[in-house]
C-alpha cells in the first residue's frame, strides 16, 4: 500500500499548467526541497487565509 501516515491523501486531481506557472511552482519546490504535489498542497492551504 505505501507508508503508514496520520494524514492519508485519498483524493487525486489532475491540473494543467502553462510553462510560466509550472516554472514558478518548480522554483518554489526546489527552494523548499519539496515535491510538486506538496507545493500545490501548500498553495491551497494558503488560500484558506483569504476566505
Amino acid at each position: 500500500m505505501g507508508r503508514p501516515t496520520d494524514a492519508p491523501k485519498r483524493v487525486q486531481i489532475a491540473v494543467r499548467f502553462d510553462e510560466k506557472t509550472l516554472a514558478i511552482l518548480d522554483r518554489f519546490c526546489e527552494r523548499e526541497g519539496i515535491s510538486r504535489a506538496e507545493g500545490v498542497r501548500r498553495a491551497v492551504e494558503r488560500l484558506e487565509v483569504r476566505l
